[in-house]
């Protein structure tokens, strides 16, 4: 479950902290030694990493991995903050002011009186706005093109510039427009290789994919993830050619096209055989809830085990005690007449720690805070009994 009430400022703000103190003399020596040349290939990879697992959940997978890269890529820009600060260019409450400030220049309609009609008109008044505080800065409105990374792929780049020339009305009038203009490019493609010129070839299959490239801004089917979920079938199903070919003892290299293509169908069949791609919320736990028989002994000992858990102590009434990490909270509340208090049986409830020191600080702290407790122990495991009688192991994954 989502934690809505942890204040994400508060979390950044720590996080910057973190950075400060990594990059302090005492810190981290690698951390230290970083600068904007060295950090170039982690920002790209933490990017792609993320953009990796948005494919995932497309497909069915877990957010939670998301919302890991997302802090990694996060990190990346908190690190370049940091650097921008040490040299006094820039702080991370510069960036995000920064980008405050323009969302709500440009959001006219939301953040002023302005009124729009579709997105269409959002689009036109974003390229409008953005030209004025150009020229305000520069002198200059520039092109309507500015912006959209040299660097960046190429089927993504073609389809952002023909965006943004539609904002200022250089575009097609309709999808029958686009389609004809492919079309016309693949003719004149035919007759660059009919005439055997490399230069000519290369000019008119340039003018091909920037036709697709348009197509799909204007199908709403980005160019560049369409040919990344291509690539990510062929991956698929070359890869059940090779266990099949495996399977049947050929020799590397030793099948036929003819042997290889009847496997690729069959990956085509198997593959339309399964349901298609959806993501559907997940009924994952969130709240563990136990009924104790002595509320304030369990209390007691909570308080004092929940922070070398990580875990934080929860509002509740006076009749519950409830902790929790933001994805999942343990309530214990006192048992009614009649009810049967939590504890004994074969239940065993099992934490991850993050290290086996981290074990061991949880063994020295329960002999603080209850002795004879029963704890055994053993490296990168730790299995205990609160007072309500719950058996809970906090282990590392390789305890």
């Amino acid at each position: 479950m989502v934690d809505t009430t942890r204040n994400p400022g508060a979390e950044l703000e720590r996080l910057v902290d973190i950075m400060r103190r990594l990059r302090a003399e005492n810190g981290c020596p690698w951390d230290r030694e970083q600068d904007l040349r060295s950090l170039r290939p982690y920002l790209l990879e933490e990017a792609f990493e993320v953009l990796e697992e948005m494919d995932r959940v497309g497909y069915g997978g877990s957010w939670r991995t998301l919302c890991e890269e997302l802090g990694d890529l996060l990190f990346q820009v908190v690190f370049h903050a940091q650097l921008g600060a040490e040299l006094g260019e820039f702080t991370m409450a510069d960036v995000a002011k920064g980008i405050s400030d323009k969302l709500t220049r440009r959001h006219p309609h939301v953040f002023g009186e302005e009124r729009v009609e579709g997105s269409e008109q959002v689009l036109a008044n974003w390229a409008k706005l953005k030209a004025e505080e150009k020229k305000r800065k520069t002198g200059s409105e520039g092109s309507v093109l500015d912006g959209v990374p040299v660097a960046a792929p190429a089927l993504m780049r073609a389809e952002r510039l023909t965006e943004k020339a539609s904002r200022i009305g250089f575009d097609w009038p309709d999808l029958a427009g686009v389609r004809g203009k492919l079309a016309e490019e693949l003719d004149e493609l035919d007759e660059a290789i009919a005439s055997g010129s490399r230069d000519a070839m290369e000019h008119e299959l340039g003018d091909v994919l920037f036709s697709l490239a348009n197509l799909a801004r204007f199908i709403k089917t980005p160019a560049e993830d369409a040919l990344r979920m291509a690539i990510r079938r062929f991956t698929t199903r070359f890869q059940h050619i090779e266990s099949e070919l495996r399977a049947e003892g050929v020799p590397f290299g030793g099948a036929t096209l003819e042997h290889m293509e009847r496997h690729w169908q069959a990956a085509k069949v198997k593959e339309k055989s399964l349901p298609p791609p959806a993501w559907l919320p997940r009924a994952a736990v969130s709240t563990l809830r136990f009924q104790v028989a002595d509320l304030p002994a369990q209390r007691a000992f909570w308080d004092a085990v929940a922070p070398r858990l990580g875990w934080g102590t929860l509002r509740t009434g006076p009749d519950e005690a409830a902790y929790g990490d933001g994805a999942l909270r343990v309530v214990f509340t006192g048992a009614g007449a009649g009810t049967a208090p939590a504890g004994g049986g074969a239940l065993i409830l099992t934490l991850e720690a993050p290290s086996h020191g981290a074990v061991e600080r949880l063994r020295a702290a329960l002999e603080e805070v209850r002795p004879g407790t029963g704890a055994e122990f053993r490296e990168g495991r730790l299995t205990f009994m609160d007072p309500a009688g719950l058996v809970w192991e906090y282990a590392t994954s390789a305890g």
